[in-house]
């Protein structure tokens, strides 16, 4: 079975053309020089993956494109979300962003709604469906 870190780096590379751009999102906190904790990321919980998903909005402003807030939590085949992690998601949706769990590079092109050749397959409301 690949690692997260194998599955990972695989879906940035695979995902990271056309209109979706991926970028790894370190969180944690490390101690600096003097021992003071400093916390690094987004948010506690924020997912593997972070970028945006270029969309083209229709019919009422037909040309014109936005950029979707995109979160990808990249996980093993066995491997579950933390709650804090599921909240994450959870609001990224809800805010209308695509967010969900990849297994796979499959799993996250379904997600973004964005096949191998860059091409748009899904609608942003069925990328932005709950994948957990």
């Amino acid at each position: 079975m690949a690692s997260e870190q194998t599955i990972q780096q695989q879906i940035r590379l695979a995902c990271s053309r056309g209109p979706v751009r991926l970028h790894r999102n370190n969180t944690g906190t490390l101690l600096d020089r003097n021992g003071r904790p400093v916390q690094f990321g987004l948010a506690k919980g924020s997912a593997d993956l972070i970028g945006w998903t270029t969309r083209t909005i229709t019919p009422d402003m037909v040309g014109q494109q936005v950029a979707v807030f995109t979160s990808i939590e990249v996980k093993t085949a066995t491997g579950r979300l933390r709650p804090d992690q599921r909240q994450w998601l959870e609001a990224v949706q809800a805010a209308g962003g695509i967010a969900g769990v990849a297994r796979s590079v499959e799993d996250a092109m379904g997600l973004t709604g964005v096949d191998q050749g860059g091409i748009v397959s899904m609608s942003p409301a069925m990328a932005a469906q709950p994948r957990t």
